[in-house]
């Protein structure tokens, strides 16, 4: 048999593909308390990776760790040089006095209405003040606000942690889309059990150490590790089980 067909057949042969991102023994102290203790992993290119644990695990500040801006052991290294896209949970104040086309063009010229088209909003909003929107149209400028130069890399924290009730669906159907035109990679923080089932590729369980990594499916179904990494009691896993609406 060729290598191409053990390939295609997922036999001997087959080449694992190279990391586009790689971690290693990753450490973060802040005031002499360990935030993040051995870090690695390696995310392929073009993956979505879904981080999840419990809160203080480090998740924040991991994403922070990957784009530079905490001190921090170990190495973070791309397979190339990358332009990132990046939302924190809050990013702005709504009572700013900044219209969603000024916000934009604080990260660089570009075709905004284009660019609000691609995540579901009607360029009408470009003259808006971002104080007037809802919470599930921030959301979506924010994303908008990331994506603006076409980055090959996109960083999200909580992206659904600040909309309104019945957003959450829309926010992971806009970035899904948005991650596909773009053949972006993608790491988002996130606690919401569905987007870890129907959206990411992997997940990645945080709690100062990594406790785990591989397939949504694998963590769903280690119930004590799917417990621990979305802060649920047994009553809550079998709600959400038997409720109708297990992932």
């Amino acid at each position: 048999m060729s290598e191409a067909a053990a390939e295609d057949r997922g036999g001997v042969g087959t080449r694992t593909p190279s990391p586009y991102l790689s971690v290693a023994h990753l450490s973060v102290q802040r005031e002499g308390e360990v935030i993040l203790e051995d870090v690695s992993f390696e995310v392929p290119k073009g993956q979505v990776l879904a981080v999840v644990g419990p809160n203080g695990g480090g998740k924040t500040t991991l994403l922070r760790a990957l784009l530079g801006r905490v001190p921090h052991q170990g190495e973070v290294r791309w397979a190339e040089p990358v332009r990132i896209g990046y939302v924190p949970q809050k990013l702005v104040e709504t009572d700013i006095p900044l219209s969603v086309e000024e916000l934009l063009a604080m990260k660089c010229p570009g075709d905004y209405a284009r660019c609000l088209s691609s995540v579901g909003l009607d360029p009408s909003l470009l003259p808006k003040s971002i104080g007037v929107l809802s919470g599930g149209e921030i959301q979506r400028v924010l994303i908008a606000w990331a994506v603006v130069d076409s980055p090959q890399v996109m960083l999200f924290d909580e992206p659904t942690s600040n909309t309104d009730v019945g957003s959450e669906e829309v926010i992971f159907h806009t970035l899904r889309s948005v991650q596909k035109e773009l053949q972006a990679t993608m790491l988002l923080v996130t606690h919401d059990v569905h987007s870890v089932h129907h959206f990411a590729d992997e997940v990645l369980v945080l709690n100062r150490r990594v406790i785990f990594q591989g397939p949504p499916r694998q963590l769903l179904a280690d119930h004590r590790l799917f417990r621990e990494a979305f802060q649920m009691s047994p009553e809550e896993e079998g709600h959400l089980v038997h409720g109708g609406k297990n992932p």
